[in-house]
């Protein structure tokens, strides 16, 4: 494969930094581009196995009903630690191991390798360090994925995604775009619910934010909320950090001709 081969294999490709955060946050467009007959994948950064709950026994057979209900084409997990994500781990590593010690060389193989035309990302700013150090990682490896000279293990040629979409989590980020994501919803939910050790309510036991008793509601208030704001029943919101070029406005308005939302009028 040249340097300048633009060959593309899957059409989407979600990171996250623990087995269910993808299905939270961007379920429903994974569901929805299944669906469409695209091929889309998950990368897990780690195991989880620092939770409060389950173990990474549990975590990963739930991982595996979560993405059979997605229709993912693959899944795969690095296994950095749970905890220690750095985007700077390994560079001290002498210049000939980096290659195979640096997480982020690790990612760049898996972007060089699976050649996503779409990559789905944790947006910067969160309440996990796990989930900020991601975005980091991930945001450095689309970089050098496109350097000749970044080496990996094994030897991988340059790449660059056509779009990287940055997903907000438990923060509130302006979204550059907001996805229709009504056709999958009910899927997301369900794939959300495989991780049972994760997010069903317990009285006893270590209480956690994703497993409180209005955590599933308060997803479903969000996806509603941000529906409403493209006037839809459901919808993701996803921030870009590039400016969106268009050739053909009016054909890319007539694909995507939503009505104007109902609950937010513009001010007379």
């Amino acid at each position: 494969m040249s340097a300048t081969d633009s060959t593309y294999g899957l059409e989407v490709l979600a990171f996250g930094p623990h087995p269910d955060d993808v299905e939270l946050f961007c379920g429903g467009l994974l569901a929805r581009m299944a669906d469409l007959g695209h091929r889309t994948g998950i990368v897990d950064l780690t195991r989880g196995e620092k939770s409060s709950r389950g173990t990474p026994e549990t975590r990963a057979a739930e991982t595996e009903a979560a993405s059979r209900v997605l229709g993912l084409t693959l899944r795969e997990n690095l296994g950095l630690p749970d905890g220690w994500i750095d985007p700077w781990a390994g560079f001290e590593a002498p210049e000939a191991e980096r290659a195979r010690a640096a997480p982020v060389a690790r990612v760049v193989e898996v972007l060089r390798r699976l050649r996503p035309e779409l990559v789905l990302v944790p947006w910067q700013q969160e309440r996990h360090p796990d989930h900020e150090a991601t975005s980091a990682l991930v945001t450095r490896a689309l970089f050098f994925a496109s350097v000749r000279k970044f080496e990996t293990e094994p030897p991988s040629a340059p790449f660059t995604p056509r779009q990287v979409l940055y997903y907000p989590m438990r923060h509130l980020a302006e979204p550059s775009v907001v996805i229709d994501v009504t056709a999958a919803h009910e899927r997301k939910m369900a794939a959300i619910r495989c991780y049972a050790s994760q997010v069903e309510p317990r009285a006893e036991g270590p209480q956690t934010l994703v497993g409180s008793p209005l955590s599933l509601t308060s997803l479903e208030a969000r996806d509603r909320f941000y529906g409403a704001r493209i006037g839809v029943s459901h919808g993701e919101p996803y921030v870009m950090r590039e400016t969106l070029g268009l050739t053909d406005p009016v054909e890319h308005f007539r694909r995507n001709s939503f009505a104007r939302p109902l609950f937010f009028p513009e001010p007379r």
